[in-house]
């Protein structure tokens, strides 16, 4: 594996929710307030300049400059902590962040709220937790933090047929950008799932990035449309997140770097999801 300059790579840290009481589906990637804030303390620390998903994406397709040892924060979903507790915890630390939201899980917890909402039925695939509202995804902006798209109802985006992830692509956005009033660039692909259908899908769809998971580095060499993101989960420690900044790369450069070509397991186990949402309908990606 060919190592890349220190300066190159560019940790790209993936965050679910921020309790100390997850439901079980969700808890292997949820971290406590006290061990989050200690998280945000070694990202401070390490000296690194934290950015937005779009300041790396802009980088990767107009190859605009990087700051010195960039670090990017993101959050998938949106929980009910982030517009809260969350949000407050990276603005005490002048963090900005992007935060990928599953809109038809915001919309069901609108609907949840309300005595009797007729068609209130999302169809998500997420399954129940605490989340937040659409209607406050604009305030997610006004604590710095970017807001992009995560699908409306969370599938495994490289299973589905080409109306059903437009559908999924297109619906998400134009949601976001209703409740925001500008333009949402930017997207999660729920699990990391996708494939070069997917990819271009998104390009289609307008968006100016995508961010996959891969388990990763990203660098400066990345791709915009499947940009490396490391999952912070339970088990990790601030000595993993110290790791991650550190300028010789991840745990000694056992962590690889993206980019670097799907492997044959990956291709694998795409193909065989691919054949059981045949049978099965859209399956939650989790």
């Amino acid at each position: 594996m060919k190592v890349l300059p220190a300066a190159a790579r560019v940790p790209v840290l993936l965050y679910h929710a921020v309790t100390d009481d997850p439901p079980d589906w969700i808890a292997e990637f949820t971290v406590t307030p006290r061990d989050f804030a200690a998280q945000l303390d070694a990202v401070v620390a390490c000296g690194r300049t934290p950015v937005p998903v779009s300041v790396l994406a802009g980088h990767l397709v107009c190859r605009t400059p990087l700051p010195p040892r960039p670090v990017v924060l993101t959050f998938d979903d949106g929980f009910a902590d982030l517009p809260g507790p969350t949000a407050e915890a990276l603005a005490a630390r002048a963090l900005p962040a992007t935060a990928y939201l599953t809109t038809g899980a915001l919309i069901r917890t609108h609907a949840h709220t309300r005595t009797r909402v007729s068609g209130s039925d999302s169809g998500c695939l997420l399954p129940p937790a605490p989340m937040m509202t659409l209607a406050q995804a604009s305030a997610l902006e006004g604590y710095g933090i970017e807001v992009g798209a995560h699908t409306v109802t969370h599938p495994q985006l490289d299973t589905l047929r080409a109306p059903a992830l437009h559908r999924e692509l297109r619906e998400s956005k134009s949601a976001l950008e209703d409740a925001l009033g500008h333009e949402v660039a930017h997207l999660a692909y729920p699990h990391g799932y996708n494939s070069r259908a997917v990819r271009r899908a998104a390009e289609a769809a307008g968006y100016a990035s995508a961010v996959a998971v891969r388990h990763a580095l990203s660098s400066s060499r990345d791709e915009p449309y499947r940009i490396a993101r490391l999952i912070v989960r339970r088990t990790h420690t601030v000595a993993d997140i110290e790791s991650w900044m550190a300028d010789e790369g991840a745990r000694g450069g056992r962590v690889r770097v993206a980019p670097f070509p799907d492997s044959t397991a990956t291709l694998g186990w795409r193909l065989y999801r691919t054949a059981r949402a045949r049978v099965r309908g859209p399956e939650f990606a989790g």
